[in-house]
């Protein structure tokens, strides 16, 4: 598209605009290694990309998104590389904290908060409080976050609510996505990888059942609001039939 579009009028006129984006952040470490810098200024660049695509999101009507920030096999990257990741999203957090209200946004964090520090665990529970007086655009970070994992954790608290009694009734999928981090929310229709790689890394895999994949060779740090309007433009040149058929 030559021109970005502002509001969500022209989506809806159009009927493209999903309700749930999903996007894997990935390619900021090759970004800094094109420009001979360290891997943390990647992750940096890649931070404010974020804010700028929750923004555009935000403004075009776009009701959710879900960004894989930090998977569960992360924390075996160089220490100085996860210290310096964790020190973003402290950056992020707060600035949300301030923010919310006043731009009536929700943010929630999925993953395994437990691994995190106590500080930065405060924070996400501060988030989740303010973001129950809000119903405005919601922004998910997972973090410590893995789609296997994600779904045995659902698992076995279905199994020990069963087991408790307060669970009577056969188990079904909507039951079942009760369970889920993403609780409440609708799966994600669009799924964008930036940086080239055409696999889905263990994100969102019980929730992508149905997501319309699109993949793009720009790294996450330069993705901008024009490449998210050519991810929107090809969603909407697809028939989505939910495994079934169209007379």
């Amino acid at each position: 598209m030559a021109e970005n579009i502002t509001n969500n009028a022209a989506w809806e006129q159009a009927k493209c605009l999903p309700r749930h984006i999903a996007i894997i952040l990935d390619g900021n470490g090759r970004w800094a290694k094109k420009r001979l810098l360290p891997r943390n200024a990647g992750h940096l660049a890649g931070s404010e990309t974020f804010r700028n695509i929750a923004t555009y999101c935000k403004e075009i009507g776009v009701e959710y998104l879900t960004v894989y920030a930090f998977s569960t096999e992360n924390w075996k990257r160089p220490e100085e590389e996860v210290g310096g990741i964790m020190k973003l999203l402290d950056k992020y957090l707060h600035e949300a904290i301030r923010d919310m209200r006043k731009k009536n946004i929700r943010m929630k964090v999925f993953g395994d908060v437990s691994r995190l520090s106590p500080q930065l665990q405060q924070l996400i529970a501060e988030t989740d409080e303010i973001s129950k007086d809000i119903e405005g655009f919601q922004a998910n970070i997972c973090i410590n976050y893995g789609g296997r994992a994600e779904i045995v954790r659902a698992a076995q608290a279905y199994a020990e609510d069963y087991a408790a009694g307060k669970v009577t009734d056969e188990l079904t999928e909507d039951m079942f996505s009760n369970y889920m981090y993403s609780a409440g929310i609708p799966d994600p229709d669009l799924l964008i990888r930036p940086g080239g790689e055409y696999r889905l890394s263990n994100f969102l895999l019980w929730q992508c059942a149905y997501s319309e994949f699109y993949y793009t060779d720009t790294l996450w740090p330069d993705f901008t609001p024009q490449e998210l309007d050519k991810a929107i433009e090809a969603y909407n040149s697809r028939d989505r039939r939910f495994g079934g058929v169209k007379p």
